[in-house]
Order: C-alpha cells, then structure tokens, then sequence
C-alpha cells in the first residue's frame, strides 16, 4: 500500500506527491521481492475482491463476438450508400488490418500487467498518471453513451414487428441488463458466451444465403453475381462531388463506422482481474479473435456489396426500422418471408449482447479508476458475488439517454451517437498503442529482453506505430465534410472533434492539478512486474479433448 495525498491506493501509480513518485516505487519494488507471495502487486490485491469467473472460452467468444453488433447489423447500410460496395469494402478491410496493432498490444500488455480496466493500468505506470486518468475517464465517457446507442438500437430493431412507445422497450432492457450484471461475472459469461454462438451462426448463415441468393439459387433464380458493383457502380460520388475527389470521400466516410463497428476489439482486457489463467489466454485471444472478427466483418460486408445495391431507397432514408439493415434489405429483396424475421430476432440478441459487454467493460473501468485513487473510493466497492456492483450502478445509470428517442426517431438518435462512440474508439486505440510504445521502448532502454514477457505480441513495434500513424490521421479528418463549403453540420462537428477536447482537458486538468510528470523509460517500472510474472505463473494447462482440439472458435 501506498499513501498518497489522497488517501491509500494499492499499486505505485504514482499519484500524489511527484517527487516522491520514484522513492515509492523502489520501496514498493523492494517490499515485493522481499514477499516470495508477492504481497503487495495490485493484481494480488484485486484478486480478494473480484472472482475469476470467466475462462478462456468466456474471454474468446467475448471478445469474438462482443464486436458483432449493432455497427455492423444497422450501421453498414449508411457506410454502403455514401462509399459505394468497392469503397465499404476497403474501409472495413484497411481499418481491420489497423485494430491488429491495437489488438497485439494490448495483449501484450494485459498479459503482464492482468489488472481490471484495461489499458489505463499500464498506462499510469509507463506513461503518466495524468495519461491514464485522462483514458479512464475518456473511456467512461465511451461507454456511457455506447450503451443508450444499444438500447436505442434495439428500439429500433423491435419497430420491424411493432410500433409502440420506445419507453417501454428502453426500460425492458435497462433492467436485464442490469440484472445480467449486478450478479456473477460467472452467469455474465455465460450469458455473452450464448449469445456469441448465435450470433455467430448468424453470421455464417446469412453469408451462406447471400451467396445462394448471389448466384441464382433464391426464389427467383436470378443469379445477380457482381451486377452491383457495375450499376450503380464501385463508388459513389458523395455529397455530389464529381470525379475521382468524390469517390474518395465515400470512401473516406466509412472509417468511423467501421470505427464503431470494430469498437470493443480491446475487451479481452477490461476484466482481466477476472479471468482465469490471464497471462495465457489473454494471449490467445489477441491471437485468434483479430482474424476471426476480421474474417466475420469483411467477409459479410463483401456479401451485402453483392445482395444490395448502394442506391437502394431503403438505404438512402431514415425509416427509424430495422428495415434499414442491409441484411433484411437482402433477404426482402430474394423474395425470402421468413429469414428477415429470424435475422431481426438474433440483431435484437445483438444489441442487448454489446450493451451487456459495455456495462462490463464500463463498471470495471470505474473499478480500475478507484483502485487508482482516480474515482470515488465506493466505486471499488464489491458485492458477496465479487462484482463491482457501485461501478455498475454508475454506468447503468446512463442508459436514461435512451429515452431521447422518444423526442426523435430511434434511427436518428443511434446515429448520432454511433458517431460520439467511434470518435471516443479511436482516441482509446490510440492510448493504447502510445502506451505499448512507451512499455516497450522502456524495455529496450533497460536492457530487458522481450523473451522474459509472458508473451511477445509479433510484429511489434511495427504494428503499432502503422496503426498510431493512421488513426491519428483518421481522428483529424474525421469531420472534414463540416469544412467543404456549403456542407457545414454542428451535429457532424461536434461528435467528430468532441472527445479529443474531452481527453485534452482530462489530461492537462490532472496534470497541472496534481503536478504529474511523464514518466522517463530509465525509471519506467518495468521490470518490477516482469518480476511480478515470473515469479506468479499461470496454472499449467489442462489438457484438451480430441473434440476441443477441432473446435477453430475458442479452444
């Protein structure tokens, strides 16, 4: 335990005092080493208050399928009709490839430093507390209006059967998703683990329809092949701009819905204080989920440029149904009555699925925060079930914006705040990779050979400095539409640019506050918790069954 200025916190995250910071962490260090049991780490101390619920399956088909949601199900219709079938398709494609880094990152991380919160642990200890304040309340921000852009989502998807008050529907899954959440992270595992299956037999069957119905085989023997991609053609020519300008901006524009729909990729880190063996299957699931979920993602856009044309009026306006998902716009048009019904029935899954893993991710965030001494101390707080139910209260709590489509059409309200979550997406992936950087240029400084980390992420730091580069470059022209004349929307501007003057204020609102420095990579406490690893090794390995080994989703 450390004392800070403001009270007790466990770790050394170097809160309080500055120049004291470094006298802390060698006191710190030198009370660990002394302890063979490792008294004192922060993950120790976590692990009296949180149950290791969820095991490598849980954290695998969460992370697989927690990116499955509403983005790509309702979003992708609007990416179709402003970039046309050639440009969706590359945006999914570039920004897949980009989330690789983010994903091998913060694997890496999150298996040397298995601590609730994801990366605003590491990134207090590496970077600057500031830093990592800045993340946890930026990503709070995140999830407190990622889950009413569910609910709202979901409001929407019930109106393809019925038209009644959005109220009822906002509080019928306010409620589940509390309950599925104030209870074991156990029961919450296997929740999304159902879940995940279903919406992964989704995937795969609507992908096995759209190729039928693409090369003749649904009720009207039409075969359609690539007639969409030649009329109305690969591109569309956004906001009217003509020529090769025009097509570019479509293209352009698909990043923050990709954004959005790739959103979460990181979560096989929020709760690793709460998974079984984290130093081995926190790996593995930064392994296998990336292609996976690409492979998910660009594969079934690939099919929605074959089964709907970008022109299509159900794409171009805002009916406020679920209609409005190319994937019922696919199976409508095939003449099919009754596979729109069973689609619509596995999106609902789908949106109370993402908003289940946001409130998760979201309370233990809190949970991280407080344990830093960087949110109220009863957020840390844990019921009998060792769930942080004070964090899940907080954010629960937000799911009242939900509400706001009872003044405007639910599709307009998920819009809107679809964009508010992509932008505050990317600036998380960012922290992320600029986290990564600082560990493992740190390493280097000290002479510390990757060999000794629990795993060594491939492609490192390569992979990490692309996507840097590139996502900063799609931050800041994320709004460009608002500075073409004539094209000015306070709407796009602000959920655009929002969340960067949010983080920035964060930042250096804590930093002069409490007088934080950047931690240098001489000091930077790396190889206390590489000490803290080896010295506290995952159970070995049960061995697996001949079925196990064939299984290609979580095993």
């Amino acid at each position: 335990m450390v004392q800070s200025d403001r009270g007790t916190v466990d770790g050394i995250s170097g809160i309080g005092d500055p120049d004291i910071l470094h006298d802390e962490y060698d006191a710190e260090k030198a009370k660990i080493l002394k302890d063979p049991d490792g008294a004192g780490a922060p993950e120790l101390a976590e692990r009296k208050e949180l149950r290791k619920g969820l095991r490598q399956r849980h954290i695998q088909m969460i992370a697989l399928a927690g990116t499955i949601g509403t983005g790509l199900f309702l979003g992708s219709g609007r990416a179709l009709a402003n970039a046309g079938p050639a440009g969706i398709f590359m945006g999914y494609l570039f920004m897949g490839f980009l989330i690789s880094g983010v994903t091998l990152s913060i694997g890496e991380l999150s298996a040397l430093v298995p601590l609730s919160g994801g990366v605003i642990r590491p990134a207090s200890y590496f970077v600057d507390p500031a830093f990592a304040f800045a993340q946890g309340w930026n990503v709070t921000y995140q999830y407190l209006i990622s889950i009413p852009a569910e609910i709202s989502a979901a409001a929407v998807i019930i109106q393809f059967w019925v038209t009644v008050n959005n109220a009822i529907w906002v509080t019928v899954f306010s409620a589940v998703l509390f309950a599925s959440n104030l209870f074991l992270v156990r029961i919450y595992g296997e929740i999304e683990f159902t879940l995940a299956i279903l919406k992964v037999c989704l995937i795969v069957g609507m992908n096995i329809m759209g190729l039928v119905i693409t090369a003749g085989g649904g009720p009207d023997h039409t075969a359609i092949g690539f007639k969409y991609w030649k009329d109305p053609g690969p591109f569309v020519q956004y906001l009217g701009v003509p020529g090769s300008l025009g097509r570019f901006m479509g293209f352009w524009t698909v990043f923050a819905n990709a954004a959005y729909a790739y959103s979460s990729v990181e979560t096989i880190s929020m709760a690793a204080a709460e998974t079984h063996a984290p130093r081995r299957n926190i790996p593995k699931a930064a392994k296998r989920v990336f292609v996976r979920v690409m492979l998910f993602y660009v594969i079934s856009v690939f099919m929605i440029t074959l089964l709907v044309p970008s022109n299509d009026p159900m794409l171009l306006r805002s009916s406020g149904t679920a209609a409005q998902s190319p994937f019922l716009i696919a199976a409508t048009r095939a003449g099919i009555s009754v596979v729109p019904h069973i689609i619509n029935a596995i999106v609902l899954t789908s949106a109370w699925s993402s908003g289940n893993s946001t409130l998760l991710s979201g309370s233990r965030i809190l949970y991280g925060l407080a344990r830093e001494g960087q949110a109220p101390k009863f957020l840390a707080r844990t019921n009998r079930w060792g769930v942080p139910y004070m964090g899940v209260l907080a954010i629960g709590t937000w799911m009242a914006l939900g509400y706001m489509s009872l003044s405007a059409t639910a599709a307009t309200v998920f819009t809107w705040l679809q964009d508010l979550v992509a932008c505050a997406q990317i600036m998380s992936w960012l922290v992320i990779c600029t986290t990564y950087l600082r560990f493992y240029y740190a390493m280097k400084k000290q002479g510390i050979s990757r060999n000794r980390l629990p795993w060594k992420a491939p492609l490192q730091p390569y992979a990490a400095w692309v996507t840097l580069i590139s996502l900063s470059i799609i931050l800041l022209t994320g709004g460009y539409t608002t500075f073409i004349h004539g094209h000015w929307s306070t709407e796009t501007f602000i959920s655009s640019y929002l969340d960067i003057g949010i983080f920035a204020s964060f930042y250096f609102g804590y930093k002069i506050w409490y007088r934080t420095k950047i931690i240098s990579l001489d000091e930077s406490p790396v190889l206390r918790f590489v000490e803290i690893a080896e010295n506290d090794p995952d159970p070995p390995e049960e061995p697996r069954s001949r079925w196990a080994k064939l299984n290609i989703l979580w095993s």
